[in-house]
């Protein structure tokens, strides 16, 4: 599998595109061969890649793109060498589709394995792997059965919570959630109530906040689910497991609805010289060998009803996704960001 992190600047950027491209394509030119271009850090796939690659014969090769996914491949244009296109946020999945720059395929293993709200109608793209955005809670300050996501701008939790960036994709999705479900007005209102009971200014990321409901700095805070596996695991090194082992989660819900989930997924690229492969690639990770090891290796819950979940997340609660549209949720995005600043959840 051959790996690119190259990140690009003018005026080196259309020079180094068109170097790339080139060579994605005299790879594929050689060998059976699927160009995928990923926001996802490719360490976490790697073992998937590997295995589809075993059992087809396809090379992979993989381009980690951290930023501007859709700007990166609408700049490459028609000569560009992307066949699948994989991110880790589902709203970033409904922009690659916005842009015109994916395209519908039909595939009845993809269908059946992937439950209609968890792809788009259209067949433009996929969920491949679910996350919860749960609370973590201190084991020795905080004694609670439940909590909803609206309690936390319950004035009672006043200077305990902790948080990464209201910028953040993973929380941009929280807030699109809940204007979805209760309008910007109720979301406003939620979002101020919970800047008011920061404990620390919003920055850092999902395992820093179970650094700081350890050191005391926060009481409760909000995180992925799969950052709890991350840690307890030990994956993390001694230290996060410290971290992990010093939290107790919660499994909140909407008032009247179910848990906020996110997801990674992928679609096929419009102008993919290599889209038979890249449907074959889809087709691999909804098997029962590629969702096992999501849940396994990635510590997410896999999209395909009946497959195994991992026994730390396992451990978090029964998980009830809020039936909210992903594509909805996405839709609503733009409208969380600008709530964001507008309260100056960051400042």
């Amino acid at each position: 599998m051959m790996a690119s992190r190259i990140r690009l600047t003018s005026p080196a950027r259309r020079l180094g595109l068109a170097v790339i491209a080139a060579l994605l394509h005299a790879s594929a030119a050689h060998a059976q061969a699927v160009n995928l271009y990923t926001t996802r850090e490719p360490g976490l796939i790697k073992p998937l890649l590997e295995a589809f690659t075993k059992a087809s014969g396809i090379q992979v090769n993989t381009v980690f793109v951290k930023d501007g996914l859709a700007e990166r491949v609408a700049a490459e244009g028609a000569r560009s060498p992307a066949d699948v296109l994989m991110t880790v946020d589902s709203g970033t999945l409904v922009e690659l589709v916005d842009k015109g720059i994916t395209q519908p395929i039909q595939s009845a293993a993809l269908e059946t394995a992937i439950p209609p709200a968890l792809r788009d109608a259209g067949g433009h793209w996929f969920a491949l792997s679910m996350r919860a955005r749960i609370v973590y809670a201190s084991r020795e300050r905080v004694k609670l059965d439940a909590i909803t996501y609206e309690d936390l701008a319950d004035p009672k939790w006043k200077g305990k919570i902790c948080v990464r960036s209201g910028q953040h994709p993973y929380n941009t999705a929280l807030i699109a959630n809940l204007i979805a479900r209760s309008g910007e007005v109720a979301a406003e209102a939620w979002l101020t109530g919970l800047k008011g009971n920061l404990a620390r200014k919003a920055s850092g990321g999902d395992r820093e906040v179970a650094r700081d409901i350890l050191g005391g700095i926060c009481d409760i805070g909000i995180g992925n689910s799969y950052y709890v596996g991350l840690m307890r695991s030990g994956k993390g090194g001694p230290e996060q497991k410290r971290w992990g082992d010093a939290i107790d989660t919660l499994m909140p819900r909407f008032k009247d609805g179910g848990s906020h989930v996110n997801a990674s997924g992928a679609a096929v690229a419009k102008n993919a010289p290599n889209k038979a492969n890249a449907i074959k690639l889809l087709e691999y990770l909804v098997t029962d060998a590629a969702q096992d090891a999501y849940a396994r290796l990635d510590f997410e819950y896999p999209v395909k009803a009946g497959a195994p979940v991992d026994s730390i997340i396992a451990g978090l609660g029964q998980l009830v996704p809020d039936t909210t549209l992903l594509t909805e949720i996405a839709r609503n995005r733009r409208k969380a960001s600008l709530l964001v600043d507008k309260v100056g959840f960051d400042n």
